[in-house]
C-alpha cells in the first residue's frame, strides 16, 4: 500500500493513505509531509511497525506516534 508520512509537532508522525493528509488529527496540525512509501504486511520499514500502521489505516485511515509510540486510538476517539 502507498502511504504518505507527514510531521507533526515535536516527535509526532502521522501515516495515511491520502497524500493531503487531511484526514490526520488536527490535534497536531499543521502536519508536513515528507515521504511518500510503499508498506507491504510483514516487510520491516526502518522506524516504524509496519502491520500495526497498515491495521490502524484500515480502521482509523490514519497511524500517529509520538516518539515512535503508538497514540492513533487517543486521537481517533
Amino acid at each position: 500500500m502507498q502511504v504518505y508520512l507527514f510531521r507533526g509537532p515535536g516527535r509526532i508522525f502521522g501515516v495515511t493513505g491520502d497524500a493531503s493528509g487531511a484526514n490526520l488529527p488536527d490535534r497536531y496540525a499543521p502536519w508536513a509531509a515528507f515521504k511518500a512509501v510503499e508498506m507491504i504486511r510483514g516487510r520491516p520499514l526502518p522506524g516504524v511497525e509496519v502491520d500495526e500502521c497498515l491495521d490502524d489505516i484500515a480502521v482509523y485511515g490514519f497511524h500517529v506516534t509520538d516518539a515512535h509510540v503508538r497514540i492513533t486510538e487517543d486521537l481517533a476517539g
